[in-house]
């Protein structure tokens, strides 16, 4: 299933594409794709359901981030051997976890804001996946008890809060719209292997990133495992997995983004993402 909420932000409603790409109305049978509605048994009720049977959606609906109630916003740093390279870093040898704040997510489509006093916002094309039940000290054997589903992230990142403003990269990582989610939850039986998905990230057009989730250094369900040692994640938590190379501030000469571009991402059989970049409003 490709699962995705629709509406203005804050009243967003639960949806499912049909076959033919239009989205229909879950809201009769689920209040939001949140809590237990993204449980394994929540979701092959769902799989039962005929789309064709639902309402239509408005044409051209904005959409929304397509998880709700999210608790946890976790992110993996240099979890890609040819994004550590391009750095000039180490291939970690443990997960490196970070904090996104929850107030960054949003819609996959919705503009991104340069923040106050930023000059070097950059772009991150990611795979996220998203937590169905709750999971602690969970084997990586298991992991299909607890990930509802995969979607695109883009890591948008504050280059100069996050490594020149001490501390640690949450800095740089958590402003307003720094994390557009979507445009769908797509369940695991959708994608035939999540570890050979090919990634691309463009600005104005122009080829930035290109990769493989088949570079990842740890893999989705050792990622799992690993959080859940810290941490308990609960139903509609989020953890995007790193970045393949072309990052714009590997780059030379650097570049970062201003009020006017456009970022497009794609990821194979999770959609595409577009925002337009804007200035700071207050």
């Amino acid at each position: 299933m490709k699962l995705v909420r629709f509406g203005a932000p804050g009243t967003e409603r639960p949806g499912i594409l049909d076959r033919d790409g239009n989205i229909r109305d879950l809201s009769e049978h689920i209040p939001d794709l949140s809590g237990e509605h993204l449980a394994p048994a929540a979701l092959a009720k769902l799989a039962a359901t005929d789309p064709a049977s639902l309402p239509k959606a408005p044409a051209n609906v904005r959409l929304g981030p397509p998880v709700a109630d999210t608790h946890n916003f976790i992110a993996i740093g240099l979890n890609y051997a040819d994004h550590a390279k391009e750095t000039g870093q180490e291939i970690p040898t443990e997960p490196i976890l970070f904090n996104k704040a929850t107030t960054s997510i949003c819609g996959p489509n919705d503009d991104v804001m340069i923040p106050r006093n930023s000059r070097h916002t950059d772009w991150e094309c990611e795979i996220a996946f998203v937590i169905g039940a709750r999971a602690r000290y969970v084997e990586a054997k298991d992991w299909a008890k607890y990930i509802a589903g995969y979607c695109i992230c883009n890591d948008v990142s504050e280059r100069s809060f996050q490594s020149k403003r001490g501390g640690q990269w949450v800095k740089g990582k958590s402003a307003e719209t720094f994390g557009p989610i979507g445009p769908w939850l797509v369940t695991p039986d959708e994608i035939a292997d999540v570890d050979n998905l090919a990634m691309s990230l463009d600005v104005n057009g122009v080829r930035k990133q290109t990769g493989s989730t088949s570079t990842m250094i740890f893999k989705i369900p050792d990622l799992l495992a690993y959080v859940t040692e810290f941490m308990v994640l609960e139903p509609g938590d989020i953890i995007t997995t790193g970045t393949p190379p072309g990052v714009g501030t590997a780059r030379k000469p650097k570049e970062f983004l201003n009020p006017g571009d456009v970022m497009e991402l794609k990821i194979e059989g999770l959609g595409t993402q577009r925002q337009k970049v804007v200035a700071f409003t207050p």
